[in-house]
């Protein structure tokens, strides 16, 4: 079957992961119709494969995440096509297609019709692999958002931070309870100021971004998506900034409480730790992010986009909104100068990346125990059943739910969500689409999105999706 639809396959450009995806399907169908001219045989194969997928995950003692995924695919696409004796065990779980979990896609269809643009779903546990889509991927269009599309990861891009900093810490090459100022001297920080503060947003360092105080006070940053200069970061969203300029300008605002004494969330104290893994490893921050975490866990659809405002396709569009003389305007603004948050919110990914950086960072494959034990401390935020560890939230979904270790992003009319059990073992990855605005009136929505999917993946569901 593969031969006969060779002219339909092209292989320039494409990752193995990817080229799986495309040839998987075939399997499938050889499998079925092996099935039902030869049931027999049909079985003999399947169960032939899946020893020798056994064989090879032995023979390589520690198979990376890649390779596992590889055998969890290839495996799932023999049992698709239901030739399985009824005695025969998968080696690995199924992926589920998505008519067998009708509850999943009622869920994320009723979250485009909460108002969103357009919705994309990855959820990973012990039934197996689900993905599954709703809504558009372009506004007066009718295809749905791809599956697995790239997106604007948001603050997701602080995760990824966080660890590479921990490996840093790892190697002795930055000390967590060390002034941060040590480092980077320019600046005049505060030296009371470590690098787990900046890490855990206990630094008291105004957010670049803008400030909104308990007693309602709010004062402005530069202009981004999400606050009272919108219009204006549309106006100029291909405007290149630089890290160190955003830096000097958050240290020109007063500090909002003094370090340590208080959790306030600051884009800033990722520019921070930004500059810090550049300072102690002389290499750029993108650089270090492939050597170190996409290169190795083959995260092909993952990048940090520096200031190129492309997105690499598939993906869905993202769109923003403002009045101008009293008229209602829509932009699209997927493309746009990710530099007015580095390192706090510039990276692209796609659900698949994502659950696979959350299930290795989680069960153990990027960070010693200790460190990894302490990124997922949780430190209190005064948000009820959230509390923030080292660039992961750490949730309380109830005793039905458990523990889930967390970080989601949103920006200019993408968001994404991802979720874990501690151990890495269930994951659920998703990315949403809008029509973003000043006033944020996607808020409520987004809340009331996540907490539906939350519960449906992982149960609980104790959270006030108000707080």
């Amino acid at each position: 079957m593969l031969a006969a639809n060779a002219e339909d396959i092209e292989l320039k450009g494409n990752t193995v992961a990817e080229l799986a995806d495309r040839v998987l399907p075939a399997l499938t169908a050889a499998m079925r119709l092996l099935g039902k001219q030869a049931p027999a045989e049909a079985d003999n194969f399947r169960d032939t494969i899946l020893l020798a997928l056994e064989a090879a995950e032995v023979e390589l003692d520690k198979p990376s995440t890649i390779t596992a995924d590889m055998a969890r695919k290839v495996a799932a696409a023999l049992d698709a096509a239901g030739v399985a004796g009824a005695d025969s065990e998968p080696a690995v779980p199924n992926t589920v297609a998505g008519q067998d979990r009708p509850e999943l896609q009622k869920v994320i269809e009723e979250i485009v019709d909460s108002g969103f643009v357009g919705v994309s779903l990855r959820v990973n546990d012990e039934r197996g692999e689900w993905v599954g889509s709703a809504g558009v991927a372009e506004l007066g269009e009718t295809a749905k958002p791809p599956i697995d599309g790239h997106v604007r990861i948001a603050s997701n891009t602080k995760t990824f931070t966080a660890t590479l900093v921990l490996q840093l810490v790892a190697e002795g090459k930055i000390g967590l309870d060390t002034p941060a100022g040590d480092y980077l001297p320019e600046f005049g920080l505060d030296e009371r100021i470590t690098v787990r503060m900046l890490l855990q947003h206990t630094s008291g360092v105004f957010n670049f971004t803008g400030e909104l105080y308990e007693d309602g006070t709010v004062v402005l940053g530069i202009p981004a998506p999400g606050t009272p200069l919108g219009k204006e970061w549309v106006d100029n969203r291909f405007k290149t900034y630089r890290p160190q300029e955003l830096v000097e300008l958050a240290l020109s605002k007063p500090a909002r409480f003094a370090p340590g004494t208080g959790w306030s969330y600051s884009n800033t104290n990722y520019v921070l730790a930004r500059l810090l893994i550049e300072k102690v490893t002389g290499r750029s921050f993108a650089e270090e992010m492939r050597q170190r975490i996409l290169g190795p866990l083959g995260l092909s659809g993952t990048l940090v986009p520096e200031t190129s405002p492309e997105i690499p396709e598939p993906h869905a569009h993202a769109y923003y909104r403002y009045e101008e003389d009293g008229e209602e305007k829509i932009v699209d603004v997927t493309r746009h100068n990710p530099s007015w948050n580095p390192c706090g919110g510039d990276m692209i990914s796609t659900t698949r990346d994502l659950h696979t950086f959350i299930s290795a960072l989680l069960s153990g494959e990027l960070l010693p125990a200790e460190l990894l034990a302490q990124m997922c401390t949780p430190h209190p935020t005064g948000i009820p059943t959230m509390d923030y560890g080292l660039g992961v939230f750490v949730r309380d979904m109830g005793p039905d739910g458990g523990i889930v270790i967390t970080h989601n992003g949103g920006h200019a009319g993408y968001a994404t969500l991802m979720y874990s059990t501690p151990d890495g073992a269930k994951t659920m990855t998703a990315s949403l689409t809008c029509v973003d605005d000043s006033v944020m009136s996607i808020g409520v929505p987004f809340q009331n999105a996540q907490q539906r999917l939350l519960t449906q993946v992982f149960g609980g569901g104790r959270t006030n999706p108000a707080n």
